[in-house]
């Protein structure tokens, strides 16, 4: 079963409800789906409602866990701990953190700061993260993202290697903006060893990773 903690909607800047998505997923063999559209200040707490209530009837009816949550996207670095405190304390069940992949101009610090956060579960496509916050990641139990995202995923062997040496956990995820980007078949297991993970990596990712994380988050 397909494990996937990241996905938009078009709460924030995706193609699909969160509703669709998730029946779309469930249909591609999903057992597991984040909901974690952009969010700031400015529209945190409708998204955390919209997308908690499609949750809520998806796993009344669908065998699959419909994860609610954000992601803190483009938001000033120093301020990443406040709003992932605020996302959790309003019904955000899952706070991911936009991390500095080399796609986009992320501020400096965006990585730091979501590894010191006592509120962020993943730090997503981080980048040219460094020795010191994979490290940190590692420490606070925060993972660290491998992806299939269109630019993001070009730094997942950096990400592999340095997080490998830190200790530090990995997810799969697709940060799909889309139906048609959500994982099918083998394909998820594919980007991982395209990302220099081992079998047995990718195992403890499904086999421990995925199912601590879902213990973290009340599941």
């Amino acid at each position: 079963m397909i494990i996937d903690f990241h996905t938009h909607t078009f709460l924030s800047d995706g193609g699909n409800s969160p509703i669709e998505l998730i029946r779309l997923a469930y249909a591609n063999g999903y057992s597991v789906i984040g909901i974690t559209d952009h969010v700031s200040y400015s529209n945190i707490d409708y998204i955390i409602g919209a997308a908690t209530r499609d949750c809520e009837l998806a796993e009344r009816f669908w065998e699959i866990k419909a994860v609610p949550g954000v992601e803190l996207t483009n938001i000033p670095a120093k301020s990443i701990n406040e709003l992932a405190k605020y996302a959790k304390e309003n019904g955000a069940r899952l706070v991911v953190v936009h991390g500095e992949s080399i796609a986009e101009n992320v501020e400096a610090g965006t990585n730091y700061n979501a590894v010191n956060s006592d509120y962020v579960d993943i730090l997503a496509h981080p980048g040219l993260i460094t020795p010191q916050e994979a490290k940190e990641a590692a420490r606070r139990g925060i993972y660290l993202e491998v992806t299939c995202r269109g630019g993001h995923c070009l730094t997942n062997g950096h990400v592999v290697k340095i997080g490998r040496e830190a200790g530090a956990k990995f997810l799969i995820d697709s940060d799909s903006h889309i139906h048609k980007n959500l994982y099918t078949g083998d394909m998820q297991a594919r980007v991982a060893k395209g990302a220099g993970l081992e079998e047995n990596e990718i195992r403890e990712i499904f086999d421990v990773n995925a199912k601590a994380l879902l213990k973290k988050l009340g599941y």
